[in-house]
C-alpha cells in the first residue's frame, strides 16, 4: 500500500514534515535516502537497537582487554580526590 503526503521545505532548507508521518518514523532508525530528478524516497535500512538487544551486544564482546583499564574503585578514589581538590580551592 502506498501512500504520498506533502513535506515542504521551508526558506530555510528544513523540511516541514506532518504530524502523521512523524509518527511512522522511529527515533534512531536510519534511512536509505534516494534521489533522482523528480523524487526522493527513504527507506529504513535497519531496526532502531533495543536495550536488550545493546545488553545483548556488549555481553557477547566480553570483558574489555585492556589490562591497563582502572577499576571502578579507582576510578571511584581518582573522583573522591578530584573533588576534594576542587573543593579545597573555593
Amino acid at each position: 500500500m502506498s501512500t504520498s503526503i506533502i513535506v515542504k521545505v521551508t526558506a530555510q532548507g528544513h523540511l516541514e514534515i506532518p504530524a502523521e508521518l512523524l509518527a511512522k518514523l522511529q527515533p534512531f532508525a536510519e534511512y536509505e535516502v534516494s534521489l533522482n530528478e523528480d523524487e526522493i524516497v527513504f527507506k529504513k535500512i535497519r531496526e532502531p537497537i533495543t536495550l536488550k538487544d545493546l545488553r545483548q551486544r556488549v555481553d557477547e564482546l566480553g570483558p574489555d582487554p585492556d589490562p591497563n583499564q582502572p577499576t571502578l574503585e579507582e576510578i571511584s578514589q581518582i573522583v573522591k580526590e578530584v573533588r576534594q581538590e576542587l573543593w579545597a580551592e573555593k
